[in-house]
C-alpha cells in the first residue's frame, strides 16, 4: 500500500505542471483537448431538424429555419444567416426581441422570487394590476398565462355575469363568436371554431356556442334577439383567417348593439393588441371601449408566458375565490416582465 502511494504521489507530481498551466490558460491538459475536438463538430440545421421530429410531437409543421439567437427585429440561424423577423412570433415580440429592459426584468426577479402560487400575497402583482388597469382604464385584471387561458377566462366571466346579474336560466347562457375566430386549441376554443383542422376528430364540443358572419352587424342583431346570449367575442381584426379588416364603423356599431341588448363585448386583442396596430388596443382606433379586454403575447415581450383579462367590477366580482385561478398566473416574474413590456411600449411610443 504504501509503495502504491508513493507511485500516486510520484505520478501527480509529474502532471502538476501541466495541470497548473491547463488550470491558468483555462485549458483542458491537451490530450483531452484533442480528443474533444476529434469528436465535436457543429450542429447543422438538419441535426436539429431530425431531432425534433423523433422526440418531439408532430402538431406543427415548422419553416426550414432553425434560429439560435435573435435582436431587436433580427434573429439569426444556427449556420449564421441573419433575417428580418416579419412574423414576430404571432405578434409577441413586438417590442423586438430580447429587448434588454424587459430581459432585465426578468432576470433580476428571477434571482429573488419566482413563485409562490395565489395561497399568498406576493410584493409585485399588488403593484402589476395597478399599472395594468390604470393605462387601459378597468376596475379589475385577472392574470393568467396564455391568450387561450385569457379567452377560457373572459368565457366562464361571461356566463357567471349572464346567471348572477343578467338573470339567463342556469345553463342556458350563450356566448356568439364570429366565423373564422381564432384564439387558441382548447376544447372550448375548437368548439368555436370553423377551421376543421383545428377541431374536427376531436368532439364532441361544449355546447352554448353560436356562431355569426364576420363583419356582419344584421347578423349580429339576430342573434340577439336571443335573451340568452351573455356575450360576442370577436377579434377587432381577424387573424389567423388572413388578417381581415371590417369594414369602418363595425366596431362602433358592434358597442351599439351589445348596449341595446345588455350583451358582454368581448375584445380579443391577445394579437392586435399592444401596438401590432399602431394603438393601444385595436378598439381604439373607432375610440370604442369593450366590456371585457383579453391581452396576450406581447404583454411580456415574448419572454415569458402572460396573460391578462380586463373587465370592471361589476362583471369581474362575480367570480369568487376558488372559482378560477391558476398556480402560475400572476407569479412575480410575470408581473415583473409585463410590467416592463408595457413602459417600453409607453416609452418608445409604440403605443399610445
Amino acid at each position: 500500500m504504501k509503495g502504491l502511494m508513493v507511485q500516486v504521489s510520484r505520478s501527480l507530481g509529474r502532471a502538476a505542471p501541466l495541470l497548473r498551466r491547463s488550470i491558468h490558460s483555462g485549458t483542458r491538459p491537451a490530450s483531452t483537448a484533442t480528443l474533444t475536438r476529434k469528436a465535436e463538430r457543429p450542429v447543422t440545421s438538419e441535426d436539429i431538424y431530425t431531432r425534433e421530429e423523433k422526440y418531439g410531437a408532430h402538431n406543427y409543421s415548422p419553416l426550414p429555419v432553425a434560429l439560435e439567437r435573435g435582436k431587436g427585429i433580427y434573429v439569426w440561424d444556427v449556420v449564421g444567416n441573419r433575417y428580418y423577423d416579419f412574423l414576430s412570433a404571432y405578434s409577441a415580440v413586438n417590442q423586438g426581441h430580447c429587448h434588454p429592459k424587459i430581459i432585465a426584468a426578468l432576470t433580476e426577479q428571477a434571482s429573488r422570487l419566482t413563485l409562490t402560487s395565489r395561497a399568498f400575497y406576493n410584493d409585485v402583482l399588488g403593484a402589476y394590476a395597478e399599472f395594468i388597469t390604470s393605462m387601459f382604464g378597468y376596475d379589475k385584471v385577472l392574470p393568467m398565462n396564455t391568450g387561450v387561458e385569457g379567452g377560457e377566462t373572459a368565457c366562464k366571466l361571461a356566463r357567471k355575469w349572464a346567471y348572477s346579474v343578467k338573470g339567463v336560466p342556469r345553463n342556458k347562457a350563450k356566448i356568439i363568436f364570429a366565423k373564422g375566430n381564432f384564439w387558441g386549441r382548447t376544447m372550448a376554443a375548437i368548439s368555436s371554431s370553423t377551421d376543421p383542422s383545428s377541431y374536427e376528430g376531436f368532439g364532441p364540443y361544449m355546447p352554448g356556442f353560436e356562431l355569426v358572419p364576420y363583419n356582419d352587424i344584421p347578423a349580429l342583431e339576430t342573434a340577439f334577439q336571443d335573451k340568452n346570449v351573455a356575450a360576442f367575442m370577436v377579434e377587432p381584426i381577424q387573424g389567423e383567417a388572413g388578417v381581415v379588416v371590417p369594414d369602418a364603423g363595425y366596431l362602433t356599431k358592434v358597442r351599439e348593439l351589445c348596449t341595446k341588448y345588455n350583451v358582454l363585448w368581448i375584445a380579443d386583442e391577445v394579437q392586435t393588441g399592444l401596438a401590432r396596430t399602431g394603438r393601444r388596443l385595436a378598439v381604439d382606433h373607432e375610440g370604442v371601449r369593450p366590456d371585457i379586454v383579453i391581452l396576450g403575447k406581447a404583454l411580456s415581450g415574448g419572454v415569458y408566458p402572460v396573460s391578462a383579462v380586463l373587465c370592471d367590477d361589476d362583471v369581474m366580482l362575480t367570480i369568487k375565490p376558488g372559482e378560477h385561478g391558476s398556480t402560475y398566473g400572476g407569479n412575480p416574474i410575470a408581473c415583473r416582465v409585463a410590467i416592463a413590456a408595457l413602459e417600453v411600449g409607453v416609452k418608445v411610443v409604440l403605443f399610445f
